[in-house]
């Protein structure tokens, strides 16, 4: 399979199913609601890295200054031969801190090569969430594990998101950006 030659810094913009969606927080107003975020992993960065310069095309290597793990992304320069790198820190995460770190400043140099970089232009992503979503622990609203949300779909207008639909785990469009009530209802049904 011959794969397409790709400006470095000209990666395609990621499919609905590449983007997960977590809750940032969850607030009480006239509803209860919750803020959402998108966002990529590392896998994800990994295939598009493989299939725009190949799995021969790209190298990652994690270094620690001070006390920050750092990821440097290299891709070869076909026409010059030389590797061209970028680089990010991580931040650790709350479940396993060194692994999270490094996937962490893996992910942000890969949005340095521009990899996902029009997350960054989402709208404000507010769904109003139902009795059986939310619960209250010591004066916080927080969401019941098992509420999931997810982008059914996306569209880019010049690498900006254009259009955004998030549904819930039945399928239920929770939120819509950009898209008429007819496509709307196209989506649910």
């Amino acid at each position: 399979m011959q794969r397409e030659v790709v400006d470095m810094e000209e990666f395609r913009t990621l499919r609905a199913d590449e983007i997960d969606v977590r809750v940032q927080s969850v607030k009480k107003g006239k509803n209860v609601g919750a803020i959402l975020l998108l966002y990529k992993d590392a896998r994800c960065d990994m295939n598009i890295l493989d299939e725009s310069v190949g799995p021969m095309g790209w190298e990652r290597k994690h270094e620690l200054i001070g006390d920050r793990l750092y990821c440097t992304v290299s891709i070869l320069d076909e026409n010059t031969g030389k590797w061209v790198s970028k680089q990010d820190v991580g931040t650790e995460s709350n479940t396993e801190a060194e692994k999270g770190q490094a996937s962490d400043a893996f992910k942000r140099a890969c949005f340095n090569w521009g990899i996902g970089r029009e997350l960054y232009t989402a709208p404000f992503t507010y769904v109003t969430l139902s009795e059986n979503e939310f619960y209250e622990d010591k004066g916080k609203f927080k969401v019941k594990s098992g509420v999931k949300f997810r982008v059914s779909a996306i569209e880019y207008a010049s690498r900006r998101i254009s259009k955004l639909s998030i549904v819930d785990k039945a399928g239920n469009i929770r939120y819509s950006y950009g898209y008429s009530a007819k496509k709307q209802e196209q989506q649910n049904g």
